[in-house]
């Protein structure tokens, strides 16, 4: 099993998503997140890589990560019941370990919400697996500060609904909520969303 490689980055994928590496003449193709791939540099730079190396029928895949952590919380999250590799980078590619460890720890399903391919009810099964399974030793969960989520009152809570069924986001409506009253008509209350949504505000 491959655990790390460093290597020579020749090549990456437009979208930046795989790193090309070459490695003592052989070249690895190995998926990235985001910041992983930021990180690689550019072509012709020096790149070490934490490795989780998948053995499939059909092909061997390498996920590579700049941090052992990150590796760590990757493994932990894709042996959740349904989350495949794909899920598992694309929740990496939004919070990083020690930010997912406090979102679970606040139990903030939004925040779960805001991965690409995550809806209420895989954040809601995510955040039940995953408490357990990210008790990683070196990761101190006490020493992340994280403010105290926000309640929401009976009228916000109408309008993030209406603004949801027609398509926005929880990160599009959470700004929104703050600037609006706490009471109100929910109705009238979303249409002063829109139009500060329409603003740009």
């Amino acid at each position: 099993m491959i655990g790390s490689l460093r290597g020579i980055l020749i090549d990456r994928s437009p979208n930046g998503d795989e790193l090309l590496l070459e490695v003592g003449g052989v070249g690895y193709r190995v998926s990235v997140a985001p910041a992983a791939s930021a990180r690689a540099g550019s072509v012709g730079s020096e790149v070490f890589l934490h490795v989780h190396h998948q053995q499939r029928e059909d092909a061997q895949l390498l996920y590579g990560f700049s941090t052992i952590d990150e590796r760590r919380v990757f493994e932990a999250v894709i042996s959740a019941h349904g989350v495949g590799p794909s899920l598992g980078m694309a929740i990496l590619s939004v919070h990083g370990p020690a930010e997912l460890k406090a979102v679970l720890a606040t139990e903030d399903i939004d925040a779960l919400c805001a991965v690409p391919g995550v809806g209420k009810k895989t954040a809601t099964r995510l955040l039940i697996e995953l408490k357990s399974k990210l008790d990683l030793p070196d990761i101190d969960l006490t020493a992340i500060e994280r403010p105290a989520p926000e309640v929401e009152v009976p009228a916000h809570i109408e309008v993030r609904q209406a603004l949801e069924s027609l398509g926005y986001s929880s990160d599009d409506v959470r700004p929104i909520l703050a600037k609006l009253p706490t009471e109100g008509d929910p109705a009238l209350l979303t249409r002063d969303a829109l139009r500060l949504i329409a603003e740009g505000s």
